[in-house]
């Protein structure tokens, strides 16, 4: 059974950090890609970050990058969003959500591209 937990989320203060982690079970992350999105109340939820398993190869959204950073660690079958900086705007439910490599052209950051989504954690920037 294919499973995506979430943790790490939590209160910081603007300018802090904070890493979410996204635990998969029942698949190897080796042939996917996941991605992580963020929905805040009342806004359509939209697309932080994504890795492709596959190639390593990253995305950010135009909003992160500098400050967010995506990994993984094989070993854990674990992928990791390091976010730096935060911002009171970053305040959102965090997902992540993952979907099978077939080496077609994806849209990385749009959500309809992806099978399987944690339950998410919250995250607060607010001093």
């Amino acid at each position: 059974q294919v499973q995506l937990v979430e943790s790490g989320g939590g209160l910081v203060r603007p300018g802090g950090s904070l890493r979410l982690s996204c635990a998969a079970s029942g698949f190897r992350v080796d042939y996917y890609a996941i991605g992580w999105f963020r929905q805040a109340p009342g806004k359509e939820r939209e697309g932080v970050s994504t890795i492709n398993c596959v190639d390593n190869r990253t995305y950010y959204a135009d909003s992160v990058k500098g400050r967010f950073t995506i990994s993984r660690l094989n070993a854990e079958n674990t992928v990791y969003l390091q976010m730096n900086n935060l911002e009171p705007e970053d305040t959102a439910v965090y997902y992540c959500a993952a979907r099978y490599y077939t080496g077609r052209y994806y849209r990385w950051l749009a959500a309809y591209e992806y099978d399987y989504w944690g339950q998410g954690t919250q995250v607060t920037v607010s001093s």
